[in-house]
C-alpha cells in the first residue's frame, strides 16, 4: 500500500538525491502519521475512559505526542527541502536532525508526564473493567502501528531520513504498549495489585527511554559524530583500487543533513608520476564517489618517494 501511495504523492519518487523528492517523502510520512495518530487517540481515549484504563488513557496520549511529532517531521521536512542559500552554503539538511531533537524532547515530555499519572493510579487504585470490543479496538490499533513502524521504516531507509526512522521506532514501542495494555487488561480481573499502573509505568519507562535514545542519536550528528564505518570503508576501497594510489590517510567525513556529506582525504601517490596524470585519474575517483556514494568529496594527493617518504 505504502508504494501506492508513493507513487501517487511522490513524482520522480526513485530520484531520492532530489531534494524536493526527500521533502515529499518527509511529508507524505508526517500526513499519514498525523491520521493515524488522530484517529488512534480518539479511539484508546474513548476506550480508556469507558474501561477506567490509565494504562490505555496514557498510551492514547502517547499518540497525541506522536502526532505533534508528526507535524513537527512535517516541518522538518519543509526545511531540510531547502536549497543551498549565501547564509547555507552546505544547504538546510540539519534541519531535519533539528526537529528529530525537539521530537526526541517531546516524546520524553509525554513519557514523564505518563509516568507520573500512572504513579498516582498504582497510590489510588481503581477497578479496571474490560470486554471485547475494547481489547478487540486495542488489536486494531497494534496492526495500524505496525503499518506506521513498516511504512516510516521503509521510507527512512529508502532516503536515510533520521526523522522518519525515529517516528518507526516510536512506532515498534506503541506496538508493544499497546501489547502490554491488552495483557494487562486480560490480567486485571485476576490479581489484587494494581497490574494496570504498574502497565502504564513500564509503558512511560518505555517512551522516556526512546525519546533518550532518538535525542542521543541526533546530538551525536550534530556535534559531529565519528565517520560511519561503512562509508568510510567504501570510500577506502574506492582509492585502494586504483594502481596509483599506494597509500591514504586522513579521511574526514562531515554530515550536513541527509544526502548532504562531505568529505577529504589524503591518497599517496608516486612522486615521478605527472601531474596530468594524476590530477585525471583523482577527478575520476572523486566523481564516482559523488555519483554512486553520494559524498561530495576532496581528494589532495601527497607525492611518495621511492624510499617510501612524502615529498610534502
Amino acid at each position: 500500500m505504502i508504494n501506492i501511495l508513493i507513487k501517487k504523492f511522490i513524482p520522480n519518487s526513485d530520484d531520492i538525491s532530489s531534494p524536493e523528492v526527500r521533502k515529499r517523502y518527509g511529508i507524505l510520512g508526517g500526513v499519514l502519521g498525523i491520521i493515524c495518530n488522530l484517529l488512534l487517540f480518539l479511539i484508546k481515549i474513548i476506550v480508556g475512559t469507558i474501561i477506567n484504563s490509565i494504562a490505555v488513557i496514557s498510551d492514547a496520549f502517547n499518540n497525541l505526542s506522536d502526532m505533534g511529532s508528526s507535524l513537527v517531521s512535517i516541518i522538518g521536512a519543509k526545511l531540510g527541502g531547502k536549497r543551498a542559500d549565501l547564509e547555507h552554503p552546505y544547504g538546510h539538511g540539519r534541519a531535519e536532525y533539528i526537529s528529530t531533537l525537539i521530537i526526541s524532547f517531546l516524546i520524553i515530555f509525554f513519557g514523564i508526564e505518563l509516568l507520573r499519572n500512572s504513579a498516582g493510579k498504582i497510590l489510588n487504585a481503581e477497578e479496571v473493567s474490560t470486554n471485547i470490543i475494547s481489547i478487540a479496538i486495542l488489536g486494531v490499533s497494534v496492526f495500524v502501528k505496525l503499518w506506521m513502524w513498516y511504512y516510516n521504516k521503509y521510507m527512512g531507509e529508502t532516503i536515510g531520513s533520521a526523522i522518519l526512522l525515529a517516528a518507526s521506532r516510536d512506532s515498534l514501542n506503541d506496538v508493544i504498549a499497546t501489547g502490554g495494555v491488552i495483557i494487562s487488561a486480560f490480567i486485571a480481573p485476576y490479581v489484587a495489585f494494581p497490574i494496570d499502573g504498574i502497565a502504564g509505568i513500564c509503558i512511560s519507562v518505555l517512551i522516556v527511554k526512546t525519546g533518550f535514545d532518538i535525542a542521543k542519536e541526533t546530538a551525536d550528528r550534530l556535534l559531529g559524530a565519528a565517520p560511519d564505518e561503512e562509508l568510510a570503508a567504501k570510500i577506502e576501497e574506492y582509492l585502494i583500487a586504483e594502481d596509483m594510489i599506494i597509500g591514504m590517510h586522513g579521511l574526514m567525513i562531515h554530515d550536513y543533513g541527509p544526502g548532504c556529506k562531505i568529505a577529504s582525504v589524503h591518497a599517496e601517490v608516486p612522486a615521478n608520476l605527472s601531474l596530468v596524470e594524476v590530477h585525471n585519474v583523482i577527478d575520476g575517483i572523486e566523481h564516482r564517489i559523488l555519483s554512486e556514494l553520494n559524498v561530495d568529496i576532496v581528494i589532495h594527493t601527497d607525492p611518495v618517494l621511492p624510499s617510501g617518504k612524502s615529498n610534502i
